[in-house]
């Protein structure tokens, strides 16, 4: 879990129906959205909803159900979040904190993910949204105490599916979920091991996410698997199983840093030495990404008309609803939702997904 990067917590039962009927807009900004439920209900902070574009991408048909990333061409990656529009058929990346640079290792093109000790770490978050697939993230990892590389799925209520690698032990990787925030009792992380060493050697690390079951995956090999039926809550009966369109998102974070609990200190490995020879000869630590590739499996099939999603009431009391729209995602869009104010998420045809908040003027 990203204390510095990922979503702020906002409450675990979200009700979606009052959120869907009771949400106004107290401020709007790119990727700074914060909204507030308006009969005495808890803040509910979603500091990363993107406005991302409805329109359909060139470079998807309908029938398209693969898409790959390679980062040897940065041209679609925008490195001022502040300047996106909501077109995700122009960018399918933003680098929402940190920055990210053009690099080769052992003959592959990547990008390098930055972290310094005035700047901090970096944060790559995909425009688009999956719900349900099988994502791929080739990378190689930071080496040092204090510093950890991730590659994660986010949704908008907290739903996350995590591989991250945290500090100098560069042959284990550490597998997590987690259902609207909640903190579980007893971790549901896992720790893989026997990995060769994941800053010297490129790895494939998938989050292979469908509706029933999710397993993680190194170079192909399933290394966990967790069932949607064993993540039954015993005293509500709620299944906490993530369940809505994540963003993907990539970053190098800091978390052996004083301001950080002592336990996420020792998880990551200890305190960051910014006196490591590597960090003074670059001027920062770093971790690298070659590709990403996703192959989506949502549930239902839109049809040709159809380019978003958006939450409505829920279906149970913790789990809510989540339907197909035509309503236009894009900044200032003439198709908008109209009457109130809804979270919706934006899809292509090829069921890849962006999250958008729509509300009316």
């Amino acid at each position: 879990m990203q204390p510095h990067l990922a979503n702020p917590i906002i409450p675990a039962a979200v009700n979606m129906a009052s959120v869907v009927t009771a949400i106004t807009v107290s401020e709007v900004a790119i990727l700074s959205v914060r909204i507030r439920w308006i009969h005495a209900s808890p803040v509910l902070y979603a500091s990363q909803l993107m406005y991302v574009s409805a329109n359909l991408a060139t470079s998807c048909v309908f029938d398209l159900m693969f898409l790959q990333y390679t980062f040897s061409d940065t041209s679609r990656i925008l490195s001022n979040y502040t300047h996106f529009n909501g077109n995700a058929s122009k960018y399918d990346w933003v680098v929402e904190q940190g920055s990210i640079f053009n690099t080769t290792s052992d003959g592959e093109a990547a990008i390098a993910l930055t972290l310094t000790e005035n700047g901090g770490g970096t944060l790559l978050s995909s425009t688009r949204y999956v719900h349900y697939g099988r994502v791929t993230a080739r990378l190689k990892t930071g080496r040092w105490a204090g510093v950890v590389t991730a590659f994660i799925t986010m949704s908008s209520i907290k739903d996350e599916v995590d591989w991250e690698f945290p500090g100098n032990a560069t042959t284990e990787g550490q597998t997590n979920y987690f259902w609207q925030g909640v903190i579980p009792q007893t971790t549901n992380g896992v720790t893989e091991t026997g990995l060769t060493d994941t800053f010297s050697n490129w790895h494939d690390f998938t989050i292979d996410w469908q509706p029933d079951v999710l397993t993680f995956l190194v170079d192909g090999n399933a290394t966990r698997t967790i069932k949607a039926s064993d993540c039954v809550n015993k005293t509500t009966g709620v299944v906490q199983y993530p369940n809505t369109p994540s963003r993907i998102q990539l970053s190098l974070w800091p978390a052996g840093i004083a301001s950080e609990p002592q336990g996420t200190i020792q998880w990551a490995g200890g305190m960051i030495n910014w006196n490591d020879p590597d960090y003074v000869s670059a001027g920062h630590f770093y971790a690298l990404f070659q590709s990403v590739s996703v192959q989506c499996n949502d549930t239902l099939t839109p049809n040709s008309s159809v380019t978003s999603y958006v939450y409505g009431p829920n279906v149970t009391l913790d789990t809510p609803s989540i339907a197909f729209s035509n309503a236009s995602t894009l900044i200032n869009s003439a198709n908008k939702v109209s009457g109130v104010n809804n979270i919706l998420v934006s899809t292509l045809p090829a069921l890849v997904l962006a999250l958008a908040l729509v509300y009316s003027f």
